[in-house]
Order: structure tokens, then sequence, then C-alpha cells
């Protein structure tokens, strides 16, 4: 495993252990964003941000509208809570049981004044084992866990910069907790049929309020070849979508879904360019067949060189 690469490598089966830990304690703390925050379409308030140290949660408020929010700090491995008061709580990430890390969470909440009722149990897994009664010993590799959030920093700014192309409505690039994928879509503001999309313990309220426009989404998660994969798909997907070539990746008939390897992007010449013409592929291709209003929709993303003056613009460009 190389972690000093711009696009460090880190094949899935060498940190399995460490990755289903990490999972359960990013639901954990994403059920507290859920009851911390007014739902916003798509459960777009329940995701975490890339930081500069890991990932944090939006801006919570607890009921008696103390103000909090939280970080899983993968640099100095431990999970952060503060409070508007000052104060801060925070629990080691290492080896532990998933319930120790429940318990530990939910008593630095209380600690900080801001002690709050979840649903206690993982959704989008085989098993929904409530978080309190799974005290198997777990595994926790740190060095893992940073060479897969360097990944992430390397994939939010493409897809950020390709999010930053489309003027329609388009969600933030950001972590779902429930599969662990960081993730960007755009939406043509057309409405979508109800989805029959069936995760294992997840309600089907859950996916119909996640699928309830027509949408393009890309992705990436820790899976689907040696060292994860980039995904795209469109919903509901128009009739030819999944036939033909792309430049680079290919429909995947198992996922029902365009994949592109991770290691396919890494060890490119070019792997931002690499990447982005996968997203711009598979987007267009939805676009065109499902007549979505690109004129209208679609922009430049360097569009901001238009409005500095020269100087600015060799500074920018040298930055």
């Amino acid at each position: 495993m190389a972690t000093d690469t711009a696009w460090p490598q880190l094949r899935v089966d060498d940190w399995t252990g460490t990755r289903e830990s990490l999972h359960q304690w990013l639901q954990i703390v994403g059920k507290i964003e859920l009851v911390s925050t007014t739902l916003i379409n798509h459960w777009w308030n329940v995701t975490y941000d890339i930081s500069a140290r890991g990932l944090r949660t939006q801006i919570l408020m607890h009921q008696s509208n103390r103000t909090f929010d939280a970080e899983f700090d993968f640099i100095d491995s431990r999970f952060v809570l503060r409070a508007d008061t000052g104060d801060i709580e925070t629990v080691d990430l290492k080896p532990q049981s998933i319930a120790d890390f429940y318990h530990a969470v939910m008593g630095a909440l209380l600690k900080l004044g801001v002690g709050c009722t979840v649903w206690a149990w993982p959704n989008e897994l085989p098993q929904a084992t409530p978080f309190a009664e799974d005290t198997t010993p777990r595994e926790y590799d740190p060095d893992a866990v940073r060479a897969w959030w360097r990944q992430l920093q390397r994939i939010e700014k493409v897809f950020a910069y390709w999010r930053a192309g489309f003027a329609g409505k388009a969600s933030p690039v950001q972590l779902f907790w429930g599969s662990m994928d960081l993730s960007c879509t755009r939406y043509s503001g057309r409405p979508a049929p109800a989805s029959t999309s069936a995760p294992p313990n997840c309600p089907p309220w859950v996916m119909a309020e996640a699928e309830d426009r027509e949408n393009v989404a890309v992705g990436f998660w820790s899976g689907g070849s040696d060292e994860g994969s980039f995904y795209a798909y469109a919903y509901p997907a128009p009739d030819g979508y999944y036939e033909g070539t792309l430049s680079a990746g290919g429909f995947d008939k198992s996922f029902g879904e365009y994949i592109l390897p991770y290691s396919e992007v890494r060890t490119s010449d070019d792997p931002e360019g690499t990447l982005l013409t996968f997203l711009d592929e598979t987007y267009a291709r939805a676009a065109d067949l499902a007549d979505w209003d690109r004129k209208n929709l679609e922009v430049n993303q360097d569009r901001l060189l238009h409005y500095l003056p020269p100087n600015d613009i060799e500074e920018h460009r040298r930055s």
C-alpha cells in the first residue's frame, strides 16, 4: 500500500476490517446528524463533507437550540464533537467494538449537553445488529484510513469541477454514510418514477426521497474492483443508455451501472482528465437520450477567468 503519491493506492482487501469498522462509526454519527438537522431534498442534510483533516458533519442543532458539529479527524485519529459554548469532547479512533464507540460518542454528547436519541442500528448493510449490542472486537488501521481519505480529496477536486459545469440543480460533492460512497448528482428538473431500489435494512421511503427526480449520479466507493471504483448511472435510465462504449470504463452487468476502476485512473498519464472524461461521457449520454435542456443547464467551469484582469488570470493559473 502506497500513500505518498498524488493518487494513493489502497487495495480493497487490505483494509476490509478497518473499513467495516469505519462504515458503522460513520453511520452512528450520521444518525445523530439525521435527528439534528432539517430534511433537505435527497438526504443532503445527513452527508459528510471532505475536510482538511477528515470528514465533517453539517452544523447540527439540538432541541434546546444549542448548536454543535462533529468531525472524524483522520490525522490525529480521533472523533471530535464541538459545541457553540467552546466545549470539545473527543473519542479515540482505535481498535474497538461498535458498541464501545457508540457508547463513547453518546456519552460525549451528554457531556456537551446535546444528548439525543437516534435510530441505533445500521442501514444498507446485510446485518443490522443494534450498535449497542455489537460487542465484537473490531480493527482500525489509521494509515489505511488516511490513504482512503487522501483518495477522497483527489476525487472531490474532480467531482467539484464537474459539478461547476452545471447551472441546474446539482448536489454538493458529499459522502453518504449509508453506502459509504462519495458522490455528486446532476438533475434535469423533471420528476422521476417511484424508485424500486431496495438496499438491505433500509425502509422504502429512504429511496423514495433519494430518487424522486430525474438525475445522473456519479460516485466512488471501495468496491467493484481491486482498488475501488467510480460509478455512473442515470435514473431513470433512458433507452439505450448502457449501450455503446466509453473512452474509459464501461457498463458492468453485475452492478447495472457504468464502472471505471480506480486503478485505471491512478495509473493513467492524466488521472484527473481520465476521470473527468468518464463523468462527462456518462452524463452526456443520458442528457442527450433523455432530451435534457443542455443549452441552458450547462456552463463553462472556467468562466471565472473571463471576469479577472489579465494579471490576475496569470496568477490564478500559476496557483
